[in-house]
């Protein structure tokens, strides 16, 4: 997950600067991270639902959703969008009894030795 949450800011950033290019493989490297953590972590811990499926439910959509977004270079959709995959990630959480984990757009950019 820690992963991912890189992952996730990353993409803000990118589409803040609309360069398109990194966000599309941020948004590629966020599909392998799902499709990876369904693989290799099909169940945790108390979670009742297979994580695969919990996936399907809460993030697949948006993340597609947000994919179109980018390859439209459409900054407007890519914010919606990408609320919406926070959104969906958030409501995963709450699912999954772990809703102390809330995530939400970057405030600050952590990598500074980044040009995004």
């Amino acid at each position: 997950m820690a992963q991912t949450a890189t992952r996730h800011a990353k993409l803000w950033f990118a589409g803040q600067a609309e360069n398109w290019a990194l966000a599309a493989y941020e948004i590629d490297e966020l599909h392998e991270g799902m499709e990876d953590a369904g693989k290799y972590h099909p169940t945790h811990k108390q979670i009742k639902q297979a994580i695969p499926e919990l996936i399907a439910q809460y993030v697949d959509q948006p993340l597609t959703a947000l994919e179109q977004a980018i390859n439209a270079k459409n900054k407007a959709e890519f914010i919606a969008n990408y609320d919406k995959l926070t959104a969906g990630c958030n409501a995963c959480h709450q699912a999954t009894e772990f809703g102390f984990n809330v995530v939400q757009r970057p405030s600050f950019n952590p990598f500074a030795n980044q040009a995004f």
